[in-house]
């Protein structure tokens, strides 16, 4: 499986560390413990179409969200997280925590 970094182009997948689903760049309120438990620790495993969190460990050092299929393990995109525009760093930039 190849992932086109948008910083250093295609790569092999084994130059990225696979984090997780994209659900973790959203978090619950923080005084919800049963929804951050959940959160943590109560996963789906669907078939298809995903957008997945992963790190260029061997490359550039960015956090991408990936598109893939993980039945076929076609690539069909990635992005920074940075211009993904929600999630952890939309509400970091939105407090002024964030660049």
């Amino acid at each position: 499986m190849r992932i086109t970094c948008p910083l250093c182009g295609p790569r092999d997948r084994r130059e990225f560390y696979y984090y997780g689903s994209e659900d973790y760049l959203t978090l619950p309120a923080d005084d919800d413990f049963d929804a951050i438990d959940a959160h943590l620790h109560l996963r789906d495993n669907p078939a298809g179409r995903l957008r997945d969190l992963w790190y260029h460990e061997m490359g550039c050092a960015a956090w991408l969200v990936v598109t893939r299929d993980t039945v076929t393990h076609e690539v069909f995109g990635a992005e920074l997280v940075a211009d993904a525009g929600s999630g952890i760093l939309a509400k970091m930039k939105s407090k002024g925590g964030a660049a």
